[in-house]
């Protein structure tokens, strides 16, 4: 099954071809750095509020009450998304695999390949869809008030 003379062209070319998915770990990786940034923010913020409201404490009021609601939906939504991310990072890495047993064993996994990758894509899909809907709650759920707004011309 396994041929022991395997043609270096052959496995250059693999290293080619496991490029391209290669770097699109290194993206998802810098895309769960920040989601797992944003879950780390989102994670204290809550254990503040709730320290806040524990016995003995003052009680939380209802817009506290609130933002603690708002900040267990956010952390939801930044934990799916970084297991979808995940998950279509394994996808990659087996796409990788696949591409060098292809080579190595001469077998054909053209169709396997294809259909991991698209699962992987449909992964990253699905956990920057939950990215970008925790960034929006967050968005619409803190509002940042300050003195009067002042226009460029103005801040001379």
């Amino acid at each position: 099954m396994f041929n022991a003379v395997v043609n270096l062209g052959d496995v250059g070319h693999a290293i080619q071809l496991a490029l391209a998915p290669a770097f699109l770990l290194t993206g998802i990786a810098g895309l769960l750095n920040v989601m797992a940034g944003r879950l780390a923010r989102i994670i204290d913020r809550g254990r503040r509020l709730a320290e806040l409201g524990q016995p003995g404490g003052p009680k939380l009021n209802d817009s506290q009450n609130h933002e603690l609601g708002s900040l267990e939906h956010r952390r939801y939504l930044a934990s799916a998304a970084i297991t979808a991310c995940t998950f279509a990072a394994l996808l990659v890495c087996t796409v990788i695999a696949s591409l060098f047993l292809q080579v190595l064993l001469q077998l054909d996994l053209g169709w396997v390949i294809g259909l991991l990758f698209t699962v992987a894509t449909g992964a990253m899909v699905i956990g920057l869809g939950y990215f970008l809907r925790e960034v929006h709650m967050a968005t619409q759920s803190i509002r940042i008030s300050g003195p009067a707004k002042r226009g460029p011309q103005s801040a001379r």
